[in-house]
């Protein structure tokens, strides 16, 4: 591995992600947090991939699927942000930190400068590896990404279209991929992160870190800051219509819908679309 590389992209993430803090401390609106987050996941991730030393092909196909990635997702959420309202994610955690906030959102967005970077040592492990290309298990990365990247593009569509009906403001989307899932996007983001592990690992035991990718994101998104705050929100200001929706759709995982009610919140992470 290229120490000196590893260094500057951490430096350039942590860089980013104080920047975003002084982007939202301007303009109050902690939408741009993920919006700065996404492009700088995808600006280390363009780093990595420039900079490995792995087989050509390889390195342009992690290149590619990286700036389609954070073009994609930064591009969303930031016209989501532009003259909209708040994230309620981030709001909650304001109100909560009181007059400590300021200090507490800087440290916090460090963090996820920290869950960036392992993000993108997961890309470089994969622009770094210099085994002919291409292997099986490239073609299964390739084939995981591709699913990914238009799962989440169309359950996005799918929402936005959603939010412009009259019943928007009192009801919740259960239209297209959403039917089966209460968080299609969260699924498909994580599913996007399952292909680098699969470019990347090959004979060095380093390569064998892109699997924090996965399980780094499924931990963000299942019970972290993607669907235990967003639900919270969508608990309060749905009631009863949400409680309805846990007992009949998956929460993470897409499967068929159940006619009969069933307790719990079932599979339960950085960007978030409330319904």
């Amino acid at each position: 591995m290229d120490t000196v590389l590893i260094i500057a992209i951490a430096f350039w993430l942590s860089l980013c992600m104080a920047g975003a803090w002084a982007v939202q401390r301007l303009t109050g609106q902690s939408g741009w947090i993920d919006t700065i987050w996404s492009f700088a996941v995808g600006s280390g991730g363009i780093i990595a991939a420039l900079a490995a030393d792995g087989d050509f092909a390889r390195r342009m196909i992690a290149l590619i699927f990286i700036c389609a990635w954070a073009l994609r997702l930064g591009a969303h959420i930031g016209s989501r942000t532009h003259g909209g309202g708040e994230d309620p994610r981030y709001a909650k955690l304001v109100e909560d930190w009181g007059k400590t906030a300021s200090l507490r959102l800087f440290l916090f967005l460090q963090i996820q400068a920290l869950a960036a970077f392992i993000l993108v040592i997961a890309v470089y492990l994969a622009a770094a590896n210099d085994l002919a290309f291409p292997r099986l298990s490239d073609l299964a990365g390739i084939g995981v990404a591709v699913i990914a990247l238009s799962g989440e593009a169309i359950s996005d569509l799918q929402l936005a279209r959603f939010r412009k009906t009259p019943t928007a403001r009192t009801e919740i989307c259960e239209t297209g991929l959403w039917k089966y899932s209460r968080h299609p996007n969260y699924f498909f983001e994580w599913l996007f992160w399952c292909s680098w592990p699969l470019m990347a690992l090959s004979m060095p035991v380093w390569s064998w870190l892109s699997l924090l990718a996965p399980l780094l994101m499924y931990w963000l998104l299942v019970h972290v800051s993607g669907i235990p705050p967003l639900e919270e929100h969508m608990l309060r200001s749905r009631g009863d219509k949400f409680r309805s929706l846990q007992n009949r759709v998956n929460a993470f995982f897409p499967g068929p819908r159940k006619s009969s009610p069933k307790s719990g919140f079932g599979s339960r992470g950085p960007q978030g679309d409330v319904q």
